[in-house]
């Protein structure tokens, strides 16, 4: 259990979380940017082990969450075409459209399969070629490199009948746009450790000099994470504002030279909605013109799908750290799992699955106010 257990040691963990306790004089808020540390730290009560001065902001860090809801519609209207095989991994089954989602267009008679991976879509092209096979291609730098090296096979097989739909987003863009946001309280950041081990750590020198925060690059079991917020507390404190690596393990400065080969060769960047949050610029990638010719969105003819959020969800505040899940008079009552009004609570990695999954029963809804005010942080440097 190597890797497993010992980024568990229940004794490492208090030593680290007394030398957070032991410096940190003044009040921080970190926010972590990756979903599946969201879950961590809810899952082993983090957050609720932490001194009172320091506080964890959950970010944007979903992918699922973020997908925009034109693109879930997008999405429902390829998939109930006859002449369509449409692969998803099951993490975006259950997210709500406008009045549906891919669960329900299965139920009424589309072909809407689970994959495990994008080839496996590509492996479906190659076996029905009387039909379209469309793979949602959503995700964060992580798996890019994947649905790049899908389309490129594709390409190389000659398979007309296989797309992509894409909606990826990139973290970089994600982190300026949250800090030049006015009512911004973050103070440091825990980097996610599995998109710094595709594209290294580059692209965040200049954010931590630019808004004089550090940025640490963290893994997922819980040592990882207090190590992450140990060494930002410890830059805060100093007035430092540097880029760390904590997750040596998995992440190099130079990330994976051959991944991001393959995803600058197929994909190119672009301004990217959010959902929740609105349009990033820079902050996602597209299908260059030589394999445009794979992109779904064009073939089927459904880039005029516009929509609007419901009213009553809040996973826009959740997902720029504004609110905790429970500060939503939605959450548990009328949004729950079965009943989901945003995807921030069906993703195996959004902040409302989180709560609700471990808090619901023990935590009470947070009052507004009841966090570290903005005009309370140190600034920093």
């Amino acid at each position: 259990m190597k890797y497993i257990d010992e980024f568990n040691d229940p004794e490492l963990a208090r030593r680290l979380l007394d030398e957070i306790r032991s410096t940190a004089t003044r009040p921080w808020a970190l926010m972590e940017v990756c979903g599946g540390q969201t879950h961590s730290i809810i899952r082993h009560g983090i957050d609720q082990l932490l001194p009172d001065n320091v506080e964890l902001i959950h970010g944007p860090g979903c992918p699922v969450c973020v997908t925009p809801l034109d693109v879930i519609d997008k999405a429902l209207a390829i998939a109930a075409r006859p002449e369509v095989i449409f692969c998803s991994f099951g993490d975006m089954l259950r997210v709500p459209g406008t009045g549906r989602d891919l669960f329900r267009v299965k139920g009424e008679g589309g072909d809407v399969r689970v994959v495990y991976s994008p080839l496996d879509a590509v492996d479906l092209a190659r076996k029905h070629p009387d039909r379209q096979v469309v793979f949602f291609a959503i995700g964060f730098e992580t798996t890019a490199p994947a649905n790049a090296m899908a389309v490129h096979q594709a390409r190389r097989l000659g398979l007309a009948n296989f797309s992509l739909l894409v909606s990826h987003v990139r973290v970089p863009p994600a982190i300026e746009a949250i800090m030049t946001a006015p009512d911004c309280r973050v103070r440091g950041f825990l980097a996610a450790g599995h998109v710094c081990s595709v594209m290294g750590t580059a692209e965040y020198p200049d954010l931590a000099e630019k808004h004089r925060v550090p940025v640490v690059v963290t893994g997922f079991e819980p040592l990882d994470i207090l190590e992450g917020i140990r060494r930002a507390v410890h830059q805060l404190e100093r007035g430092e504002h540097r880029v760390e690596n904590a997750y040596p393990r998995a992440v190099r400065e130079q990330g994976n030279p051959a991944a991001v080969r393959m995803i600058e060769e197929v994909f190119e960047v672009t301004d990217r909605n959010w959902r929740g949050i609105g349009r990033i610029p820079d902050s996602g990638w597209r299908l260059t013109d030589a394999f445009r010719a794979y992109d779904a969105e064009h073939r089927f003819d459904v880039t005029g799908i516009r929509t609007e959020e419901p009213a009553e969800c809040r996973a826009g505040e959740v997902l720029q750290g504004l609110i905790k899940p429970t500060e939503c008079a939605a959450f548990g009552t009328t949004c729950t799992p079965r009943t989901p009004l945003g995807a921030t609570m069906v993703s195996t990695e959004g902040a409302c699955a989180a709560y609700y999954l471990y808090r619901r029963m023990t935590e009470t809804p947070a009052p507004q106010g009841s966090r570290i005010p903005r005009e309370e942080m140190n600034p920093v440097g």
